[in-house]
C-alpha cells in the first residue's frame, strides 16, 4: 500500500491576509483566468456556493501536465483564513494519486502583511514516483498567490 507524502511551503506577502485570502483563494476560481490565462484556461463552481461541499473545477492550458482539475472545500474557516480543500478528480488523480488534500492558512504579518502556510498531502498509487512534481507543485502555489498579490497592490480598493 502506497504511503501518504506531504510537503509544506510559506509564501511572504505584504498584502494583509483577509485580501489575500479571498482573492488568492476564495475568488481565485473568478480571478485565474484573468491573472494567469497562460495557466487556467477557464474556471468556475461546478456544485455549491462556496461553502463546505462546494466544487470547483478549474481547466488549464498546454502549460499543465493536466488539462482539469476539480477540487471539493472540505473545510473553511473565512475568519481565520484558512481553509482545506480534495482534490477530488483531474490533476494527476488516478494515473499517479490516489488522494490529495492542501490546507491552506493565510496569517497576519508583523509587518501588517501576511504570511500563507500550504500544507499538501497526497498519496501515491503504487509504484508511483514523483521527483519534478513537488517543485512544480510548489512554484505553481507560489505563482497563485504572488499573481493575486500583484493584482491586489495595482488594485487597492479590490477585496476590501
Amino acid at each position: 500500500m502506497a504511503s501518504a507524502n506531504s510537503w509544506t511551503h510559506e509564501i511572504e506577502s505584504p498584502v494583509a491576509a483577509p485580501r489575500l485570502f479571498r482573492a488568492g483563494v476564495m475568488d481565485w476560481h473568478t480571478l485565474a483566468p484573468k491573472l494567469a490565462p497562460h495557466i487556467v484556461a477557464s474556471a468556475h463552481p461546478v456544485e455549491g456556493e462556496g461553502g463546505i461541499g462546494s466544487v470547483r473545477r478549474f481547466n488549464f492550458t498546454s502549460a499543465m501536465p493536466f488539462s482539469v482539475m476539480k477540487e471539493r472545500l472540505e473545510f473553511l474557516d473565512a475568519e481565520k483564513c484558512e481553509c482545506k480543500s480534495t482534490l477530488i478528480e483531474g490533476g494527476g488523480i488516478g494515473t499517479a494519486i490516489e488522494t490529495a488534500t492542501s490546507h491552506i492558512k493565510v496569517e497576519p504579518a508583523a509587518s501588517g502583511g501576511s504570511l500563507v502556510k500550504v500544507d499538501s498531502t497526497y498519496k501515491l498509487l503504487p509504484g508511483v514516483e514523483v521527483n519534478d512534481e513537488i517543485t512544480k507543485a510548489k512554484e505553481s502555489v507560489m505563482a497563485i498567490f504572488k499573481a493575486a498579490e500583484a493584482y491586489l497592490i495595482a488594485n487597492p480598493d479590490a477585496y476590501n
